[in-house]
């Protein structure tokens, strides 16, 4: 058994559930299109990630996707909000005998397989590793205990929560990697080549 484990949470991909905030300028149809092509490209560089996989998704578990079953093990999101499903996923990780634990999202262009390996490495001299969004969020979190204080009181999807979160870790090691952009409204991608081909 490896003994990282990489956690991806995605959603279940329907028209008019995903990218809202997007579909308010190029439309559900194109929304979703977009959505799809994120969770190809978060697919791709996970499998060049030398850990165990672990796909959470939001609504039900579709057997055939994109998500191999041979690669990736399949789970689904349980608790009220981000925050507890999150702890819940990190808990069933560690539960399982994993030492080091990493959750990302599906919405992150940029995010390479490299960046993810260096969460795992870097936890090694850290207690927790965080990769923060320029929306003042974060687009991935390390972690080789489950510290679950950061998962309660927080306004999930605002520009307070990474600070909240490095709060809760004050007596902690924290790592930050460098910072990146998730996709969620229209200027995200408007000058994006990669999303030229969806405007």
């Amino acid at each position: 058994m490896n003994k990282n484990l990489l956690l991806i949470f995605t959603r279940n991909p329907e028209l008019g559930k995903v990218k809202t905030r997007l579909a308010k300028t190029v439309g559900n149809e194109t929304a979703l299109e977009i959505y799809k092509y994120l969770l190809q490209k978060t697919r791709d560089i996970s499998l060049q990630v030398s850990s165990d996989r672990e796909v959470y998704y939001s609504v039900k578990i579709r057997s055939n996707d994109i998500w191999d079953s041979k690669n990736y093990q399949k789970n689904q999101q349980v608790g009220e909000d981000l925050g507890i499903r999150m702890q819940n996923a990190f808990k069933n990780g560690f539960d399982a005998g994993y030492k080091k634990v990493v959750i990302i999202g599906s919405d992150l262009y940029d995010l390479t397989s490299e960046n993810i390996e260096k969460a795992f490495t870097e936890l090694d001299n850290n207690d927790v590793v965080l990769g923060p969004a320029e929306d003042g969020g974060y687009y991935l979190l390390g972690m080789n205990l489950l510290h679950s204080t950061i998962f309660k009181n927080k306004k999930w999807g605002t520009q307070t929560v990474r600070k909240d979160t490095l709060t809760d870790l004050k007596d902690k090691k924290v790592h930050l990697l460098e910072e990146l952009n998730d996709i969620d409204i229209f200027e995200d991608i408007k000058y994006h080549p990669s999303f030229q081909q969806f405007l």
